[in-house]
Parts: C-alpha cells; structure tokens; sequence
C-alpha cells in the first residue's frame, strides 16, 4: 500500500492537479453537489490534488446555473458547457481534452459510480496498467437496463469482433499517456472504451461497488442502445460489409445450385412451365437483398461524409475557469 500511495504522490507537473475527474452531466442536477463532495473527500483523505470538471452536455433539466454556483464554493470544480446535446462520449471528449491532471477518472454524474472507489481506481495505475476500469460485480440497476447492457454489449463485440464485458463502462482511471493518445484521434464517432482498447495499452480490472441511482432516469432505452451498437460497429469495423458479401456468396450458390436442378430435370424429361410464385419470389429475394447491400454501402458512405467534414466532436459554449477569470 506504501508503495502504491508513492506512486500516486509523484503528482502530474508543477502547479497541475495530480488527478482530473471528468464527470459528463446530463439529468443529474440534484446529484452534483453530493457528487462534488465525496470526490473530494475520496481524493483528499490520500493526499492527491484535483481538479473535477463537469461537461454540460445541454442538460434537461438546466445544470449549468447550478455547475456555477459549485465552482463559487469549490474551486477544484470546473464547467464546461456544449452548445447542444453531442451525446455522452463527445462530452467525455471535452472533458478529456481539458483534463491537466497526471492520471484521469471518468464516471456518470448520477452516484452510481461511486467516488469512494477512485483510490482503489488510481491504485490499479502502475508501470504495466495504463488503464484501470471499475468493474461492477453487482450492480444495482433493473433487470431490464442490466438485460439491455448485455444486449448492447454482446451486439456490439459480434459487429466489432472484439470481447466486451457488461460490468464495465466508463468509470476507469487512465494515465496521461492514454488520454493523450485518444485525444489525438480525429474521428467524429467517439466511444470511450473502443478508443481506449485501440491504444493497445495494458488494462486492469478493479472490483467496485456499484450505487443505486438517487436521482433521474438512464437516457438509453433498449432501442437506442441497438441503434448505438450499430453506429459504433459501421465507425470501427468493417464486418456489416463482410456479411454482405458472405449472404452474397451464399445466394450465388443457392442460385447455381437451382440452376444445375433445373437443367437436371430437362435433361430426364421432367420440364414443368415456370410458375408465377416462384417467379416473383425470386425477384423479390434477389431485390431485397440488392437493396440490403446498397443500404449498408449507404451508412459507410455517410460516415465517410460526416470525417470527411472535418467538423469539432464538441461545442464548448462556456468554460467556468475563463468565466471567473
């Protein structure tokens, strides 16, 4: 444990805090100041500095008076405000790009990633682990949001090809270097843990506990968790186009193989007029899937169009440290 707090002390630069908590807000106001708190209680009681840095992410239910008013009491807590709704993983980005701590936290601002678990976070930082994610062995979410995660995550490893474990998410620690590698990727589409596995650094999973949600509602129904999956799966991998082809191939031996039968019963004799049934059938299958295809080849090529726009990932509207300045 000596060793392990050593590490942490080493700190982040002269004059910069030791850690940055990157906390993206949506629907959780009530949530903020509690929140504020326990960060910095969890970050004081081991003698590290830090800076908390809220990103409204065009909150609905108005969090941006109330993220200035804590930054009047708190100077470790500091505001950003997007211009509109980008979504959860822009926010992050945004946070993550004026992070200036030497190690940084990522976790939803509703109290269910509890910040009492940071240190056991931070502590997983070492010269081998680069990133540490929270890995919440009971959560304490409804059957059905837990069904939902399993769904989205299992969706998401067979487009992506790639193994995912639904007790993690986004509340993890990462060194420096880690975020500094993701901020330096361009992409528009942005999902935290994808970026994170890209860099290839070592990661290590930590226990935590997992809190039950005191305030609002999870924004991600059933539905738009598919509809995420998809999203991220046509931005970092190109399998939907793999399994375009294979269907291809099968048809095509499905329709050779119709081929040779029908030549095999005009060879013995046996020739039957076409039927008007298996006649559009055909047309309708060889359609739909030529349709399916172009469909596909579509969404690449409008992800293509929203990179090739090179427009920000963010907004920031209003920065409460420039604000106070």
């Amino acid at each position: 444990m000596q060793q392990r707090e050593s590490q942490l002390e080493e700190g982040s630069g002269k004059g910069l805090p030791d850690v940055s908590v990157v906390v993206p807000v949506y629907g959780c106001v009530v949530c903020l100041e509690e929140l504020a708190e326990r960060v910095d209680g969890a970050l004081s009681g081991i003698g590290l500095s830090h800076e908390l840095i809220f990103v409204d992410d065009n909150s609905p239910d108005h969090a941006w008076p109330r993220i200035l008013e804590i930054t009047l009491v708190r100077t470790s807590v500091r505001g950003l405000r997007l211009s509109r709704n980008f979504g959860q993983h822009a926010a992050i980005s945004a946070g993550l790009a004026h992070a200036r701590g030497g190690r940084i936290v990522v976790m939803d601002c509703d109290l269910q990633d509890m910040p009492e678990e940071i240190p056991n976070l931070l502590y997983g930082l070492d010269d081998e682990h680069e990133i540490a994610l929270g890995q919440r062995i009971e959560r304490k979410d409804s059957w059905f949001k837990r069904t939902g995660s399993r769904l989205f995550y299992r969706a998401l490893g067979w487009l992506t090809e790639t193994e995912y474990d639904s007790t993690t998410a986004n509340f993890g620690a990462y060194s420096r270097k880690v975020v500094d590698s993701m901020n330096g990727m361009p992409e528009v589409d942005r999902f935290l843990p994808l970026l994170a596995r890209w860099t290839g650094f070592q990661t290590r999973r930590i226990p935590v506990s997992h809190g039950r949600r005191t305030a609002g509602q999870s924004s991600y129904t059933l539905k738009k968790l598919l509809q995420m999956a998809t999203r991220i799966a046509l931005s970092f991998s190109d399998k939907p186009l793999r399994l375009v082809m294979s269907l291809a191939l099968v048809l095509a031996a499905v329709g050779i193989g119709v081929a040779f039968f029908a030549m095999y019963r005009y060879w013995v004799g046996d020739v039957r007029v076409a039927g008007f049934t298996s006649i559009l059938a055909s047309i309708w299958l060889v359609g739909s899937f030529i349709m399916g295809s172009l469909g596909v080849i579509g969404l690449y090529l409008g992800r293509i169009h929203n990179e090739t726009k090179h427009r920000p990932q963010y907004i920031v509207w209003q920065d409460s440290w420039k604000l106070t300045k």
